[in-house]
């Protein structure tokens, strides 16, 4: 049953506030999803916890949560491109579904993350002896991200997008290695088969993946993105998005473990890498302004 039934369901259980509110959102749903709650809460003549309560009743989160599968529950899309967008969209409407369906979606990751796996994350990345981030196609840009930010750490980092490269790598693993593998799918056999390696030859293999997958049941440890989409279709775009989030938090965790001298490295790293700009008072030219 998708977001549209189960309001259509639930009407004779809602109170005479809440009713209002569905009634607002089945007159219009594709406006519904756009507007913010106080908008929502005003067209229905509600105060916004009743919208709030109102989500809460169909089992969601919160109105973002809500938002979102009432989008899933509208959503046609055009095949390869975005689920959200319709073709006759114009550059206002679809900006508008894509941004709207991005923060929509990260809020509903946020919400799924494992705390206890990420500290647990932190910790292994802490105490490895060497970084591994992998990844192919799209998340092979977020392993690339994770390089740039880890070298700034004082710990030898490796990245490659080559799979020859990636193989030789986990091959040379050792004990006290940790490899970091992206893949939003978690169904590439080529990454599936690089944690095995990795694990063969001791190192802590680290998944940002989706949960029942083959990468998730391989892993040492594996940290779930709960994204809503199919990127078997769609070009992915939320779900790297959800991986370049879960980096940052992995990296400031990192960071944060390292403690106070750590930081004072990570200062001296952005003090040497300042002399490589242009003074923000210089234009292109070198003239000041």
């Amino acid at each position: 049953m998708n977001m549209l039934e189960n309001i259509q369901a639930r009407l004779e259980s809602l109170s005479k506030s809440e009713r209002k509110v569905a009634d607002a959102i089945l007159a219009a749903p594709q406006d519904a999803i756009h507007k913010s709650i106080a908008a929502l809460a005003a067209e229905a003549g509600v105060s916004e916890p009743t919208v709030n309560r109102f989500c809460r009743s169909l089992n969601t989160r919160g109105f973002p949560d809500f938002k979102l599968l009432l989008a899933q529950s509208l959503a046609t899309g055009i095949p390869w491109v975005n689920r959200n967008v319709d073709e006759n969209d114009d550059v206002r409407a679809y900006s508008d579904k894509i941004f709207e369906s991005a923060m929509a979606s990260l809020d509903q990751v946020r919400h799924g993350l494992n705390m206890n796996a990420i500290n647990r994350a932190v910790d292994w990345l802490t105490q490895a002896k060497k970084l591994s981030f992998f990844g192919l196609g799209s998340s092979s840009t977020v392993a690339h991200d994770a390089m740039n930010k880890f070298l700034r750490f004082n710990v030898p980092v490796f990245w490659t997008d080559d799979i020859v490269l990636q193989r030789m790598s986990c091959m040379n693993c050792a004990e006290g290695d940790a490899v970091v593998l992206f893949s939003h799918t978690g169904r590439t056999r080529q990454i599936v088969e690089l944690a095995q390696l990795a694990q063969e030859n001791g190192a802590m293999v680290i998944a940002i993946t989706t949960a029942d997958t083959p990468l998730a049941h391989v892993a040492s440890l594996a940290l779930l993105l709960d994204v809503p989409e199919d990127t078997d279709i769609y070009i992915p775009m939320v779900s790297r998005l959800a991986q370049l989030t879960l980096l940052d938090v992995l990296a400031t965790g990192f960071t944060l473990r390292r403690g106070a001298k750590f930081r004072d490295n990570l200062k001296r790293v952005k003090e040497a890498l300042r002399v490589s700009r242009f003074d923000k008072a210089t234009s292109v030219s070198g003239k000041t302004s």
